[in-house]
């Protein structure tokens, strides 16, 4: 196949983005290079995926998925699209929640009209993310479940599933789990814990800690992806689940003895606007086609930390930019 990959210069698509070349798929990458896309000093290519760069198989058009001119062009010779371009920081859709809804639903929609342009039956993955559900007191959300979204993240990615299901003649939406693995900026639970204690700073956690979420390791998400380009049912939407639920002080607890530090490292500060307390996805349904994670949660995130450990010139320069973390005290 030929995949046009939107947003994969970001974390789990660029994750993504090697696992198809590794796959023998012809990957073209269309991404806007925003700051989670790590654009180099000249801001003409990702650091994340400098590694294959060179590879025969493998191109990159920087682009804005607004711009339907650009994507049309990216979109000639084609076989398929993998839809992960989106603003993706809850912290960050409270201070500027018109780009949240400019680029996850305007952008969304650009990608389905212009598909339809060129190839009206060409394949669409529209990656999206449970959040869209809202915050889950007891069971499991299944893909019926009422969207309930509270932040303007949220919402702009439940409008965008709406339009990718209404649009769409040959889609299929996955919705995920809370991601964790190499290329994460460092502004997510995960990612900036490691970050902080592995440069001896505290970890900032929000409220009590004991929000929940269900997590998953970023290859067997991306392995998911795949197996729903390839084997989901057009016009419907699949839960990507990992199975791992857990309170975010029992994360950071973890964190902090992975990187051989101690709880004093742990800064608990006042909890944020629009923080859900618990989100749950059956993936029962994608299950039922045939798909299991293949990765141990603690063997995942002990990975995780080694190659934030092995790959600090990564993420080293990230440190001098603007961002927010996850868990970080409001300025």
């Amino acid at each position: 196949m030929h995949l046009l990959v939107t947003g994969g210069a970001g974390f789990i698509g660029s994750n993504f983005v090697r696992l198809a070349l590794s796959r023998g798929d012809k990957v073209t990458v269309f991404d806007k290079l925003t700051y989670a896309g790590n654009p180099n000093d000249d801001a003409s290519f990702s650091g994340n995926l400098l590694d294959v760069r060179n590879h025969p198989k493998f191109s990159f058009v920087k682009g804005d998925v607004c711009d339907a001119q650009s994507l049309l062009k990216a979109l000639q010779g084609c076989d398929a699209v993998v839809h992960f371009a989106a603003e993706s920081h809850v912290d960050r859709s409270l201070e500027t929640p018109d780009v949240f809804l400019h680029t996850n639903v305007n952008g969304t929609a650009t990608v389905l009209k212009c598909v339809d342009r060129v190839s009206p039956h060409m394949r669409v993955l529209h990656v999206s993310t449970d959040e869209v559900y809202g915050s889950v007191e007891t069971g499991y959300c299944d893909e019926h479940a009422v969207f309930q979204p509270t932040s303007p993240y949220s919402k702009s990615k439940a409008e965008a599933d709406k339009l990718a299901l209404e649009l769409g003649k040959n889609i299929v939406v996955s919705r995920s789990s809370n991601n964790f693995g190499s290329f994460q900026f460092p502004e997510k639970l995960v990612s900036l814990s490691i970050v902080n204690l592995l440069l001896g700073e505290k970890i900032p956690v929000y409220g009590s800690g004991m929000n929940v979420r269900d997590w998953i390791f970023v290859q067997d998400n991306c392995d998911a992806l795949y197996f729903l380009l390839t084997n989901g049912t057009a016009g419907q939407a699949y839960n990507v689940a990992g199975g791992n639920e857990r309170t975010n002080i029992s994360i950071v607890k973890e964190l902090v003895r992975l990187c051989g530090r101690d709880e004093s490292f742990i800064s608990y500060v006042t909890d944020r606007p629009y923080h859900d307390f618990r989100y749950a996805l059956s993936g029962n349904k994608l299950s039922a086609l045939g798909w299991r994670p293949k990765h141990e949660f603690s063997d995942a995130l002990q990975q995780t930390v080694v190659w934030f450990k092995q790959f600090r010139s990564w993420w080293e320069p990230l440190r001098n930019r603007r961002y927010t973390s996850i868990n970080a005290p409001k300025k």
